[in-house]
């Protein structure tokens, strides 16, 4: 089955992190979380949900993933800030493969420059940041572009699953 990268740090909407990834578990696919810091240890901003991070973003390459998930909540914001997790999602977009963004999680790839021309969503705080990044903003429940997979917020969860899912299984 796939082997899932999931960029995250502190503060990632918990919902938006445990539905995907219990969902991807069930289906038989691996997790593996990407981080600023190897063996460091991260935490969900309502639930306090904690998540090892297995490898540090700096040392890992698009090339051992299948996939990526972005949860939200004020993770992507702080991944933003830091060159190589840019990097390393900014590649995953280039590269063709999935990529399911919820939420804030589009920050993230606003900063990599990877959506401009591409139709997606977000939470509605950042729609202008979207439409500023040269992306269409449409106001749906789940928005495939190619590979980009995005949603809403946690209200969404059901579609942007089975969406994520449907792309882990072609």
């Amino acid at each position: 089955m796939s082997r899932i990268a999931v960029i995250i740090t502190d503060l990632f909407e918990d919902s938006e992190y445990t539905e995907p990834a219990e969902a991807f578990r069930q289906a038989g696919h691996k997790l593996v979380h990407v981080g600023l810091k190897a063996k460091a240890a991260v935490h969900g901003k309502k639930n306090n949900t904690p998540v090892t991070i297995d490898e540090a973003v700096k040392d890992v390459s698009v090339d051992a993933f299948d996939a990526l998930l972005i949860p939200g909540g004020y993770s992507p914001d702080q991944l933003r800030a830091d060159p190589d997790a840019v990097k390393f999602a900014g590649n995953f977009v280039r590269s063709g493969k999935p990529v399911f963004a919820i939420c804030h999680a589009p920050q993230l790839l606003i900063t990599a420059d990877v959506i401009r021309g591409r139709r997606m969503t977000g939470y509605t705080s950042i729609v202008q940041d979207i439409k500023n990044a040269g992306a269409e903003f449409l106001d749906q429940d789940v928005v495939e572009d190619g590979r980009l997979v995005s949603s809403r917020h946690p209200g969404d969860l059901p579609a942007f699953i089975q969406a994520s899912l449907r792309h882990l299984n072609e």
